[in-house]
């Protein structure tokens, strides 16, 4: 995690690319093995909430681009 305090930034604050970046790093650390069980337990919490924010952002774009093309072509929603 980025932070010189040691202390990992609020996932409700990151945008997406940082939480994606994130997770990235999380998953390799995972993958070579941490040192405690604790530790791993910590890297899968982080890891499941850095998922979810990657989910409500990508959810929000959704929603956004459905929105933007039922304005264009209000019969685009029905088929959405």
């Amino acid at each position: 995690m980025t932070e010189s305090s040691g202390a990992a930034p609020d996932v409700a604050s990151l945008s997406f690319e940082q939480a994606r970046d994130e997770l990235v790093r999380v998953v390799a650390e995972l993958e070579q093995g941490a040192p405690t069980l604790e530790h791993s337990l910590a890297l899968w919490e982080r890891g499941e909430a850095l998922a979810a924010r990657c989910d409500e952002w990508l959810l929000g774009a959704k929603r956004r681009l459905d929105a933007a093309r039922s304005a264009v072509d209000p019969s685009a929603a029905e088929s959405a």
